[in-house]
């Protein structure tokens, strides 16, 4: 671990669901916090990445100023090797990158069962291990960070951003609720879906209600692929793991083009930048944008690997996150506070 000279950076973290990929994000997470190097003003996260933000909050809290680091490393390993326990198929062996054969009848069961035939009981060992291990009550009254969880309404499609008040079991479980699988989950009467159809994540609440100019994205879904698919179930994986991508495709090629619009607009240059600018463009134009990205590792897992319950594959994934952490501190942490590593304009416009 570096030697603590200065103060931490802050940040903003928006974390990506992706199932149990999100375990990727969780070795992320550890490298930071073990790094110790920043620390954490807002964190939006979806589906996965709203577990991984929840029981990064849990943790912080729970250490206090001394120890909420390594009490935030514990509470993410706990969630997971939890998650690993859960699961009522054998998983083992070499199972890790792929699902039992009883988990793949049920999925494919889902083409032609609701989820109330298919589990009319309603069971979700999620909700247990959310439950046992999160104090929301806490977390509502004194969250150290600005939590932003997102989640679909399932009659309109818009998103609804869960904030530090209003968290609760629900609106977790809300946010990672794939709706072939699980029922909907109902909040104040309103029926909800996982996040990833209309934010995955949301970087916005980050932009309009944090102060810190830095955001790191940590990202499960590749932002190019390296091959077209050709069969039926490979193009219907694909179209779905585009829908999950697009809104947040959308939302970065707006930072792209309203950063374009601003540097491209005539000023006298004898004015100083507060008169040049209006407060919104000098927003838009300090914040800085980084990205720890998946790529390598995941273009090559089978989709059906984001739905594996393994603890060995979770650990395998989280060694790999932390790798990605540690070379991206390398590569750019003296960036932070000064300058986007993340090109806008190549990647999103």
């Amino acid at each position: 671990m570096p030697a603590k000279t200065t103060s931490p950076v802050r940040i903003n973290l928006a974390l990506q669901g992706g199932g149990a990929h999100g375990a990727f994000t969780w070795g992320v997470l550890d490298a930071l916090l073990e790094d110790g190097r920043c620390e954490f003003e807002g964190v939006s996260g979806t589906s996965a990445g709203a577990m991984n933000a929840i029981f990064l909050a849990q943790g912080l809290m729970a250490g206090g100023r001394e120890g909420g680091r390594e009490h935030a490393r514990a509470a993410l390993s706990r969630f997971w090797t939890a998650v690993a326990s859960s699961s009522p198929f054998d998983q083992s062996g070499n199972a890790a990158a792929s699902m039992a054969p009883a988990m793949k009848l049920m999925l494919q069961w889902t083409e032609y069962l609701s989820p109330e035939q298919l589990n009319p009981l309603d069971l979700n060992p999620l909700r247990d291990i959310i439950a046992e291990q999160i104090d929301f009550a806490a977390l509502r009254r004194a969250s150290p960070v600005k939590l932003f969880i997102a989640a679909t309404h399932a009659n309109s499609g818009k998103l609804r951003i869960f904030r530090n008040g209003e968290l609760s079991v629900d609106t977790l479980l809300a946010s990672a609720c794939l709706p072939t699988i699980h029922r909907s989950i109902v909040i104040d009467g309103e029926p909800y879906w996982d996040g990833g159809y209309s934010a995955n994540p949301a970087v916005f609440p980050l932009f309009y209600e944090c102060t810190a100019a830095d955001t790191l994205l940590v990202l499960l879904t590749p932002l190019r692929y390296d091959e077209t698919p050709e069969s039926a179930q490979d193009i219907k994986l694909r179209l779905r793991e585009l829908a999950f991508n697009s809104t947040f495709l959308r939302e970065m090629r707006m930072f792209a083009h309203v950063r374009e619009q601003i540097a491209a607009t005539a000023r006298p240059r004898w004015l100083p930048r507060w008169l040049q600018c209006s407060r919104f463009e000098q927003r838009v134009s300090d914040i800085r944008f980084h990205a720890i990205t998946a790529d390598a590792l995941l273009k090559d897992l089978p989709a059906e690997s984001k739905l594996a319950v393994n603890l060995a594959f979770f650990e395998r994934l989280r060694d790999s996150g932390r790798e990605h952490a540690q070379a991206w501190l390398a590569a750019n942490h003296a960036s932070i506070g000064r300058t986007s590593t993340l090109d806008l304009e190549h990647l999103f416009y």
